[in-house]
């Protein structure tokens, strides 16, 4: 990720009043990394520690509440009974769906949006302003079929 991304994610914390401290610049650097393996935050720790031994789970668990609010992070639950965290989109665009295998737990990601002609549909008959959507397709993967 290059600095750009850091200086706006600086601005957008000290918009709020906080800094980009050491440890949310490592558990940032490890969401980054791992960009599209939607971790969950006991594996965003294991991931840290590694880097940054000294840090604490509860520190995590902050940071990724913080991140969210701040629309940095985009909280996802897979209903695997945990949460997974994965890096909001850029534009302010919806989310994309997710496909997850009911076998092995695999998630892939479905980047095209099919549900826009949907949406404009229920807001005509429903007088209902759709701000986003999210969706899951639970099956078995190409591995588990």
């Amino acid at each position: 990720m290059d600095d750009n991304f850091f200086d706006q994610l600086k601005i957008k914390l000290k918009e709020k009043g906080y800094k980009l401290t050491t440890q949310r610049r490592v558990i940032l650097d490890v969401i980054l990394e791992n960009n599209g393996r939607h971790l969950s935050p006991e594996e965003i720790y294991d991931s840290v520690r590694d880097k940054y031994p000294e840090i604490g789970l509860a520190t995590v668990y902050r940071t990724l509440q913080l991140f969210e609010q701040l629309n940095i992070i985009y909280k996802l639950n897979f209903n695997d009974g945990c949460s997974r965290y994965e890096l909001s989109s850029a534009s302010n665009d919806h989310q994309h769906h997710h496909l997850i295998c009911l076998n092995c737990g695999k998630v892939l990601e479905v980047e095209l949006d099919l549900l826009e002609n949907l949406e404009s549909e229920i807001e005509k008959q429903k007088n209902f302003r759709v701000l986003d959507h999210n969706v899951k397709f639970f099956g078995y993967c190409k591995d588990c079929k």
